[in-house]
């Protein structure tokens, strides 16, 4: 059964005010090939009835809200996606943050609506074989994401041989996964580095740990202006002064905020924070409640 505009458009309505994605008509093609397995779990016949039954109870946190909430965002990534971040991460980014607290010795990188963790892991690689010298760092790579299954695969560390095959080098899947029946679990040096935690970008944010460098990558493409301004400020208040954010390829800062001056870096650029509001020491607080590691800690 076709899905109905009513429905459509409630649906959009939901998604816009549980995720802040936009759904524009054209897309009922997108809700119907996401929507119909979310029905089927249910145990409904159809997404007119998915409908009815999210209409009785749309918070996001109920069972169904949350399904659809899930089924509705894009986990497309994979390991060392577009190749050029993680260049001017190891050729210029890491190197400036090594310089600038050499006596602090702390690094904190966050990968924002990170998926199932490639982008995490990718990051973490990049460190160890690159910069023997933060060994002794207390170095914390968070990762967070809307959905908690993808939130659960980057705990996990566990992947798929067509994930594997999508981006990962074969010395860096020899020196840092191990086999396990048909899949690769990532090894515990690596599983170490990272957190991983569910985040609502266009929700509340948790108190954040002061960030030298954010990667927020094909994810503002989906949010109207409104949304972007609002993510975009609160990171620059995450964010050092000065501290990097990088984004996708098509996504920009220009004409939504004016917080950040566009770097080159040889071939690609990056973003520098000019700085902002910020608190004199600690987590930078944009939220009620702290933000707390999956190993128990808060920052």
């Amino acid at each position: 059964m076709a899905l109905s505009s009513n429905d459509f458009t409630f649906l959009a309505n939901y998604v816009k005010n549980s995720t802040a994605i936009v759904l524009t008509p054209d897309k009922d093609y997108l809700v119907e090939s996401r929507l119909n397995p979310v029905a089927r779990r249910v145990g409904v016949a159809s997404i007119t009835e998915l409908v009815a039954k999210l209409r009785t109870n749309p918070t996001i946190n109920s069972e169904v809200g949350s399904m659809v909430a899930e089924a509705m965002t894009t986990n497309e990534t994979y390991f060392f996606r577009d190749v050029k971040p993680f260049d001017v991460l190891k050729s210029e980014l890491l190197p400036k943050v090594i310089e600038r607290k050499g006596a602090d010795r702390t690094l904190n990188i966050w990968s924002a609506a990170c998926s199932s963790g490639q982008e995490s892991y990718s990051i973490a690689m990049v460190i160890k074989e690159h910069f023997p010298a933060l060994s002794s760092w207390r170095i914390r790579i968070i990762g967070t994401d809307i959905s908690r299954a993808m939130v659960e695969r980057t705990k996990e560390g566990i992947f798929s041989q067509i994930e594997i095959n999508r981006g990962l080098p074969a010395p860096l899947l020899v020196k840092y996964f191990t086999k396990s029946g048909s899949e690769w679990k990532i090894k515990p040096d690596l599983t170490s580095m990272v957190d991983a935690s569910v985040m609502n970008l266009a929700g509340n944010w948790p108190m954040l740990p002061r960030m030298d460098i954010v990667f927020l990558r094909n994810v503002l493409i989906y949010f109207d202006l409104q949304t972007k301004r609002s993510i975009l400020e609160k990171v620059n208040r995450v964010l050092v002064p000065g501290g990097a954010l990088l984004l996708g390829g098509s996504e920009t800062t220009m004409n939504v905020s004016n917080d950040y001056d566009r770097i080159t870096s040889g071939n690609t650029f990056y973003y520098k924070s000019k700085g902002g509001p910020q608190p004199a020491t600690g987590p930078t607080q944009v939220a009620r409640a702290p933000y707390v590691s999956p190993r128990g800690s808060a920052f």
